[in-house]
């Protein structure tokens, strides 16, 4: 399999098994596409999202990762709620930023990004909180 996948597989596997401020179930994608109905739940999706290398030396090529960690759900729009759904990107911004990938121990993560950290169109047209957190892993690999 691609070691995109496996780093994508990996993620979702840490998401699963991690101690978050509420349950969620992480699962990955290559389109996470929802229907609004099924928003009232929380769909945290991995995806994996981009490709770069350079040579290190003859033998050695460094390759950087990129895996895209999707927090959505259809919110009452109350303070509490919000709150609620940013403090979970935050920590799980955190735990990549601090923890190594226990499923893929040749990955480091050189690069969390949570920008815009979620989108106020999908607050203001189908009041969802989606907010995408890029993961960045560099993975050194013989050439």
């Amino acid at each position: 399999m691609a070691v995109i996948l496996d780093l994508a597989d990996a993620v979702v596997a840490e998401l699963n098994a991690g101690s978050f401020g509420q349950p969620l179930s992480a699962q990955r994608h290559y389109q996470p596409r929802f229907e609004l109905s099924e928003m009232s739940e929380l769909h945290v999706s991995v995806v994996p999202r981009g490709l770069a290398s350079k040579a290190l030396d003859r033998g050695r090529d460094s390759f950087e990762y990129q895996i895209d960690v999707a927090v959505q759900q259809k919110t009452d729009m109350s303070d509490g709620s919000l709150d609620a759904l940013m403090t979970l990107v935050e920590e799980i911004a955190d735990h990549f930023r601090t923890q190594p990938l226990a499923g893929y121990a040749n990955a480091r993560c050189t690069e969390v990004k949570n920008e815009p950290v979620y989108s106020l169109e999908h607050l203001d047209e189908f009041r969802q909180f989606t907010s995408v957190i890029t993961l960045t892993f560099r993975v050194w690999r013989q050439a």
